[in-house]
């Protein structure tokens, strides 16, 4: 029996390649002679450099660049020096996992060090940049980003605001009258990888849905939503060009829409990214059934996440698709595309403990798939 393993990361908990091979040592407890290939996956968010490099053999590289809160950081971001092609995610410069909760702060936050990895690489030579946008602490629209890429914006000169990022506020965008594109300015195809389709304004836009869990109030809420309005606008007006009700324009903060408008970048799904990176649907067609999962199995799981990605792509060629995860919604569409769901959740166990014992958990789920398959073998 041949079984491919492609989960994503148990957020907080295990990285891809570590849910992978728990899974594998559970089965193989069972099922000695399976024959059994990991393909750790990602969606465009955190581990999607990670996962495309560990299958395509990337070199990792190093730069200077900011924080979202404007410290200097050492970044690090994937290349193939062959394609000449970058690899990074914008959470390692602007994600939450650079904050502790207290320094949560979007008005405050900016991609700027995204801008510095981007100019990084364009500097190397890179021919293409895919870069996955999720994790982020930011909701500046691309702003910062822009800022660091050259851009110039109007209110800067009134206000005497000098090119650094700790100086600028996204509040400051309320007071936009005009940006200058940068006039020597040549980057490479930029691809942004992403898992979530909102669009940049509105009650299901970047502000209203994410920026709460980045530490915004209520009050913060409304006077990013204007300026991201005001931002769109003024984009509008000085490019010609409006990507607010784009299809994930509204990715990590506004920065698919900032991309989109100062890079000329082209948003595509996550998942898609990375499965044509890593060669699944080959992969696939040698399997005999495939096993995937993610820490939480919900609704939002059929907008783009991994498993139902890789449930899709199964079920296109005609293979059984499993997954283990750390807790599943009863969600009956999402059961409906899978042969079988395995939760870590046994009766009495806390949400901590859950966690805590995940690579257990796992590998005892998967010991008990694995009886399940030994049954008709």
């Amino acid at each position: 029996m041949r079984i491919l393993i492609a989960p994503d990361k148990f957020k907080g908990t295990l990285n891809a390649q570590e849910v992978a091979q728990n899974i594998a040592k559970g089965l193989l407890d069972v099922l000695p002679d399976a024959l059994v290939e990991l393909v750790p996956m990602a969606d465009g968010g955190e581990g999607t450099a990670g996962a495309i490099c560990d299958a395509r053999g990337c070199s990792w590289l190093k730069c200077e660049a900011h924080d979202s809160l404007g410290r200097e950081i050492e970044a690090h971001y994937g290349w193939i020096d062959q394609e000449k092609l970058a690899v990074m995610e914008m959470s390692e410069a602007a994600g939450m996992r650079r904050l502790s909760e207290t320094e949560r702060d979007p008005i405050r936050a900016a991609t700027f060090g995204v801008g510095e990895m981007i100019l990084d690489a364009t500097k190397r030579g890179a021919n293409e940049i895919i870069i996955g946008l999720g994790g982020s602490a930011t909701n500046d629209g691309g702003f910062g980003m822009a800022r660091a890429l050259g851009f110039r914006f109007d209110f800067e000169r009134e206000q005497e605001h000098e090119q650094e990022h700790e100086d600028v506020r996204v509040t400051d965008l309320l007071k936009l009258k005009k940006i200058e594109k940068p006039s020597h300015l040549e980057l490479p195809k930029i691809i942004a990888a992403v898992d979530v389709k909102n669009r940049l304004l509105g009650e299901n836009g970047a502000t209203r849905v994410f920026g709460p869990q980045k530490g915004a109030s209520k009050s913060d809420l409304d006077n990013l939503e204007r300026a991201l309005t005001r931002l769109a606008d003024v984009v509008a007006t000085e490019f010609g060009v409006d990507y607010r009700d784009e299809a994930g324009a509204g990715a990590a903060g506004g920065l698919g829409f900032g991309l989109l408008s100062f890079c000329g970048a082209k948003i595509r799904p996550g998942f898609e990214v990375v499965a044509e990176a890593v060669g699944l649907e080959l992969k696939m067609k040698d399997a005999d059934l495939v096993i995937t999962g993610e820490g939480s199995l919900d609704r939002q799981t059929l907008e783009g996440k991994t498993p139902a990605g890789v449930a899709r792509l199964a079920r296109k060629l005609g293979k059984p698709v499993f997954a283990i995860v750390g807790r599943a919604s009863e969600d009956r569409e999402l059961r409906e595309i899978f042969e079988g769901i395995y939760q870590n959740t046994p009766p009495g166990i806390s949400e901590q403990e859950n966690m805590k014992w995940a690579a257990e958990l796992l590998r005892d789920n998967a010991r008990e798939l694995a009886e399940t398959l030994g049954v008709g073998l």
